[in-house]
């Protein structure tokens, strides 16, 4: 009897399988029999993804509160408006009386504390509002209000388009504050429609077409509101008062005061240093006594003592207090005060020590003795011209310099830099790296060591215009003929170009960032890991503020900082513009006191049409702090650890800004002023930011040599007028040579006697041909005379 066969077809094969036909090769742990797999694991994953979004919605909110209270309560610092005139034609005085008399508690009851700046306390609203009215025509006044403002009220009139000659709600200077407070970094904005026609309709439609052409220069969420009546004011703080406001990130990350008041205690007039008292609100974060404090222009101090002062504006006052009491110094209550430790406090460093002495040394052995007696008695060392009353152990450590002002041409050429001197590894850079103040390349043979050595300060009107003139024309001639020099003719290129070398690839080629540096770069500080430093810098700052210390001041609070040293004519200078500008002091990081090459991404400001050349005096303001620097500037080289000079700061494209400065952490923003001679009031010359603190940043200078082919054969050339003697051939003979046409080769050998060269190149030559050769050699900022501009 035959065995009957049932058929069995093979499963249909899906393109998707479903997870449980996925997981039917699995077997349980406890039966040998095959089924589909737990499904537990999916269930606490799920459980614990839902855990974990409601834990971090509870944090968020809890957050959002957190700061609500900070911003809105009773203990926390008034908010700052300020408002600024779109135009001219606004009349902000009217608009400022009207808001501090609804933000009064009974009329006519404000705190003053100066003629551009008024506090008041509201129990009506439960708002405590300090109104700064930006001047217009002021940039550095209407800049470092922008920097301290909660809410940036613009202002614009009705009467704008009423006028014949404007048809714009926003005139050029407004328009140029408005592109320095974007790049500064806006906080929560609102516009402010004064003038309006008290017909409704008229009234609307006005608005409307304010609000049409105004939508682009402002953020989204920015609001529109008439502020012509009691009324309309009203609704408008109402909705300011439970408006969440936002600040730029860089402004939350240090301890800051707006200075009501500000005072001097002198002990003794004859060292030219005193005490100054700066009196305001805490605000952004916690202070503490130990930390370093910078006045904003004045420089960085060390706190002496911090008083925690009765608050003059109370939001539930309950006894009223006259305001000439306010404004005794002596009178005002003292809650707190706090001495700093002398063991915890922060060292005021500023520029590093060097000791000469501190190089290493390695003793000598027998044959370095052996040779140095043999060179001896050669022949006689050179004789130097030394310093009278000089002993042989001093003139060891003097570096010769004999070229230095013995030179007839001076040290200065085409391109501003200074001749080789032998072994000088450490020159003064001041006369190493002087930038060409004529032209950039000598056409005329001409020497202008006479304006090289004016300093602007001592140049006339007419000087200072054929100044101008020639910087002009070198900048159009750097754009033309972008680093060709000329060699010169009256001395070896070899001696001239010594501190130039030749790369064969200007990315990939090394060069070591600790060869000959200059004397300035002693004076520094440098990271090893910025990255790190800076990690744990805020992480500290971050746990001052969330520990209960007893060396802290609590947000919000009024304080008056003590801060000692302050040289007298800063002080009284201070002292005067507390009534037309805020005074601003905040508190450092842990290293920000110290100098260091900072690193900035900037670009040319599109107003402005001057040339600005590198190592030009320039003042930048980064973030509160503002400081004198003398940039170089250079093309922002991702691929690259070098970077190439340009020797003027060109429109349209950004550059690479290094500059000693004292050290600020990353990312904060960047304005750079210019003060032109005859001209008080400093204009805008580029916006950017920080980018990065490294001295050790490759900046190469580049100069291109020149020649001309007279003799062409197929792929050799006799090349002309790039030396003047064949010594110089030989010396640049491992350099790379290129032709402007796309030819690349290598010099051969000299010919004759006047510089003539043989080279061979990849391709053929024209006879039209330019033949070059680049020449590189590291540039370095140049250290400012002055650093902060308040101190003369």
């Amino acid at each position: 009897m035959g065995h009957s066969r049932v058929q069995v077809n093979k499963a249909h094969k899906t393109r998707f399988s479903s997870k449980s036909s996925r997981n039917l090769h699995r077997t349980s742990q406890d039966s040998g029999r095959i089924g589909k797999s737990d499904s537990n694991h999916v269930k606490g994953a799920k459980a614990a993804r839902l855990q974990r979004g409601k834990m971090l919605r509870e944090q968020k909110r809890a957050a959002v509160l957190k700061e609500k209270r900070a911003s809105g309560g009773i203990n926390s610092a008034p908010r700052v408006i300020v408002l600024f005139p779109l135009s001219a034609s606004v009349d902000l005085n009217s608009l400022g009386e009207d808001v501090l008399k609804l933000l009064s508690t009974t009329d006519g009851d404000s705190g003053v504390t100066s003629s551009t700046s008024s506090t008041a306390a509201s129990s009506e609203y439960k708002l405590r509002a300090t109104v700064l009215k930006a001047p217009h025509g002021d940039l550095l006044t209407c800049m470092e209000m922008a920097k301290v403002a909660d809410l940036m009220a613009f202002v614009a009139s009705g009467n704008s388009l009423l006028e014949e000659n404007t048809s714009d709600f926003i005139d050029s200077f407004g328009r140029q504050c408005l592109s320095v407070l974007r790049s500064i970094g806006l906080p929560s904005t609102t516009v402010l429609i004064r003038d309006l026609p008290t017909e409704m309709k008229k009234k609307n439609e006005l608005k409307k077409i304010c609000a049409s052409q105004l939508a682009s220069e402002f953020p989204e969420d920015c609001k529109f509101y008439p502020a012509d009546t009691r009324d309309e004011l009203h609704k408008f703080m109402w909705l300011f008062k439970a408006q969440r406001l936002t600040v730029p990130h860089w402004r939350s990350q240090r301890p800051y005061i707006v200075a009501h008041k500000v005072g001097m205690l002198v002990d003794d007039e004859s060292s030219g240093k005193c005490t100054l008292l700066l009196s305001g609100y805490l605000r952004a974060r916690k202070l503490s006594v130990n930390q370093l404090v910078h006045v904003s222009g004045v420089g960085d101090f060390q706190l002496s003592k911090v008083e925690v002062v009765k608050d003059p504006f109370p939001l539930n006052e309950r006894k009223k207090q006259n305001s000439m009491e306010l404004d005794d110094l002596h009178d005002e209550e003292v809650l707190r005060s706090l001495d700093p430790d002398p063991t915890k406090q922060e060292p005021l460093v500023v520029e590093n020590t060097p000791d000469p002495l501190a190089g290493e040394q390695t003793w000598p052995n027998e044959e370095e003795m052996a040779e140095a007696e043999r060179n001896q008695k050669q022949g006689k060392p050179k004789k130097r011209a030394l310093p009278r009353g000089t002993s042989e152990y001093q003139a060891a450590w003097i570096v010769d310099e004999s070229d230095e002002e013995g030179s007839d041409n001076g040290d200065s050429d085409d391109d501003g830099m200074v001749l080789d001197r032998g072994e000088d590894h450490y020159s003064n850079q001041d006369q190493d790296f002087e930038d060409d103040r004529e032209t950039l390349i000598l056409r005329d043979n001409e020497t202008h060591n006479d304006s090289e050595m004016m300093d602007d300060e001592n140049l006339t009107r007419e000087q200072y215009e054929d100044e101008m003139k020639k910087i002009k024309e070198a900048h159009a001639e750097d754009e033309e003929f972008p680093d060709e020099v000329d060699t010169p003719t009256d001395q070896p290129a070899r001696k001239r170009f010594a501190k130039y070398r030749g790369l064969k690839s200007f990315r990939t080629s090394s060069w070591d960032p600790n060869e000959s540096l200059p004397q300035d770069y002693a004076r520094i500080f440098a990271f090893d890991k910025v990255a790190r430093t800076q990690k744990l810098v805020f992480k500290q700052a971050q746990k001052m503020e969330e520990e209960d210390r007893d060396d802290c001041i609590a947000t919000g609070s009024y304080v008056r900082l003590h801060i000692k040293e302050v040289p007298l004519v800063a002080a009284s200078k201070l002292s005067s513009l507390v009534s037309t500008k805020p005074i601003i002091g905040f508190g450092l990081l842990q290293h920000e006191s110290k100098m260091s090459v900072l690193h900035f991404s900037v670009k040319k400001y599109d107003g402005y049409e001057a040339p600005i050349k590198t190592k030009e005096e320039l003042m930048f303001h980064v973030g509160f702090r503002q400081f004198v620097a003398r940039p170089v500037f250079s093309t922002d080289n991702f691929s690259s650890d070098k970077h190439k000079m340009e020797r003027f700061l060109h429109p349209g494209c950004f550059s690479l800004a290094s500059a000693y400065g004292p050290i600020s952490f990353p990312s904060l923003p960047l304005v750079v002023l210019k003060i032109s001679e005859g001209s008080d009031a400093p204009a805008v010359a580029a916006l950017g930011s920080l980018k990065s603190i490294e001295p050790n940043k490759i900046i190469l200078k580049k100069i291109i040599l020149t020649g001309y082919p007279q003799k062409v054969s197929k792929m050799k050339a006799s090349v002309k007028y790039m030396f003047h003697n064949p010594e110089d051939v030989r010396w640049f003979k491992p350099v790379e040579i290129w032709s402007k046409c796309g030819r690349r080769g290598r010099v051969k050998e000299p010919v004759g006697t006047h510089g003539a060269m043989k080279c061979i190149f990849n391709g053929v030559v024209m006879q039209h041909d330019i033949v070059c050769m680049n020449l590189y050699k590291r540039a370095y900022p140049k250290w400012p005379e002055r650093l902060y501009p308040q101190l003369l």
